[in-house]
């Protein structure tokens, strides 16, 4: 006959407790600091890289224009061109900014630019730009071409290393004109006398270290070749826009700035949302790509708050 043993109760481990879930609002603090870092690695790609492909395809655009105005003979020779599309008469319009007005080859130093109307932050993205109230390449008088020297192309980066005698070129709709670097004019520099009659082109850009400009370099040159006829000015320093003037900011750029920071408050808003429903990586994975975007479009508007000639 079997005798039935009767074991004690042996105490059961209790069950692992939950791991604790994070505090909603600790969450905001470690979202806001990855979206700045989100904004500050969008700006940095904007600079180095995003910058200089728009630069190429702005010059590569600007490019076939002027080739086909030139093609034409219909290329802008002043500050005023006639427009034939309203009336066969013709109407007399200014030259809009952006307009590419010549072609800029500097052989030292590997430039072959398009050079547009106008100097503010926004036509200088697209590459040098022409000072309206100077004349244009090859006429008498002191014609003025700006650029920037490290974003969006940095096509003056290298101006600094003209020596006197290098030749520049420029192509506008009244032929090829030579110039003949005279010097380089930094901070305290005279500037050269003018020469009535003659031509001559300075080009300017930022002087410093890329990205940090400490002020202005100007580099003069004289006008070798015949020099072309001289269209009236009508359009003078007094009327030049102050952010047209070298190192000027575009106050006009914090309309989109702000609309595009209240996007991207907007996205950060909705990414903090989804990491409380969704999860961490879930969330980055959906929302990080948004972030950049977004993040790219208000570092392109931002860079016109900075100097034009960066």
């Amino acid at each position: 006959m079997s005798t039935l043993t009767i074991e004690p109760d042996r105490p059961r481990s209790a069950p692992p407790e939950p791991a604790p879930r994070a505090m909603p609002g600790l969450q905001v603090p470690g979202t806001a600091l990855s979206i700045l870092a989100a904004l500050a690695l969008s700006l940095v790609c904007h600079l180095t890289l995003v910058s200089q492909l728009a630069y190429e395809r702005d010059q590569q655009t600007a490019f076939a224009e002027l080739r086909g105005e030139l093609a034409r003979g219909t290329a802008p020779v002043g500050q005023f061109r006639t427009d034939f599309d309203d009336s066969p008469e013709g109407t007399e319009r200014l030259v809009g900014p952006g307009t590419p007005v010549a072609m800029l080859t500097i052989p030292r130093v590997g430039l072959r630019a398009v050079v547009r109307e106008g100097t503010d932050g926004g036509v200088l993205r697209a590459g040098p730009g022409h000072r309206r109230d100077t004349v244009l390449p090859g006429q008498a008088g002191t014609s003025v071409i700006m650029g920037r020297r490290a974003a969006y192309g940095g096509p003056f980066r290298d101006l600094d290393l003209l020596v006197p005698g290098d030749v520049v070129t420029a192509t506008t709709g009244q032929g090829t004109h030579t110039y003949v670097v005279t010097g380089l004019r930094r901070p305290g520099d005279r500037a050269p006398e003018p020469a009535p009659g003659q031509g001559r082109l300075t080009l300017i850009t930022a002087l410093g270290t890329e990205f940090m400009p400490t002020d202005v370099l100007r580099v003069d040159a004289n006008l070798v070749s015949e020099v072309q006829p001289t269209p009236a000015r009508r359009f003078g320093a007094s009327a030049l826009p102050a952010a047209e003037q070298a190192m000027a900011t575009d106050p006009d750029a914090w309309t989109p700035v702000l609309l595009w920071g209240q996007a991207l408050l907007l996205a950060a808003l909705a990414l903090t949302w989804l990491r409380s429903r969704w999860g961490r990586w879930q969330s980055w994975i959906v929302g990080l790509p948004v972030l950049l975007a977004i993040g790219v479009a208000t570092a392109d508007q931002a860079i016109r708050l900075l100097p034009n000639l960066l």
